[in-house]
């Protein structure tokens, strides 16, 4: 099955954000955009793994100590540059202890034979991606201009930078992603806590 490791986000900020994407989809409709419901902070992509390693994992996961800390959710950005736009997304603004889960939870998955990341940290919530090509945020030596969010840039030059609000997420989950026709289905697998001892 395919996995992943990922904080959820507030109703409250879900629910800005879904406004927000009602209001800019259309300058934008080529694009795939992802259902409100999907929205999702990755700490680690995982891949495609064997029904009986969920368990490992999940038991790897449930050693991870980590510290929360307040998430901002505000502005926007195209992967991997605004020219070649093949990803758009929403900023996060975080404490280091957000990039430190990201990187405990890498150490205790890399443990079990999972590859670990080979990039630095980004953490983004992702809205929308052009459609056919790579999804990949990263750029690639195929990459040529791509005129998909073209619209879309033009629009949100001209209006205010966007803030979604604030959370300070409790745990963190592993998900399972099971794709179709109709796009990614999401389900949680198992919960793990987060310490709020260092919240000031």
């Amino acid at each position: 099955m395919r996995l992943f490791i990922a904080l959820d986000i507030d109703d409250a900020i879900r629910q800005c954000i879904t406004r927000f994407m009602d209001g800019v989809s259309p300058f934008a409709p080529d694009a795939r955009w992802v259902t409100p419901e999907s929205l999702h902070v990755t700490l680690k992509f995982v891949g495609e793994q064997p029904d009986a390693s969920v368990e490992r994992i999940r038991l790897a996961l449930q050693s991870v100590a980590a510290s929360t800390t307040e998430i901002h959710f505000r502005g926007y950005g195209f992967f991997p540059t605004v020219k070649s736009a093949r990803v758009f997304w929403v900023g996060m603004d975080a404490g280091p202890q957000l990039a430190a889960l990201a990187a405990t939870i890498d150490d205790a998955t890399a443990a079990l034979g999972i590859p670990k990341e080979d990039r630095a940290f980004s953490p983004h919530l992702t809205l929308a991606r052009s459609r056919g090509g790579s999804g990949s945020p990263r750029s690639l030596t195929i990459d040529k201009p791509n005129r998909a969010f073209e619209h879309l840039q033009q629009k949100l030059a001209s209006r205010p930078t966007p803030d979604f609000g604030n959370m300070t997420p409790r745990e963190f989950f592993l998900y399972q992603s099971q794709l179709s026709p109709k796009g990614s289905k999401y389900t949680k697998l198992a919960a793990f806590a987060l310490s709020s001892a260092d919240l000031k």
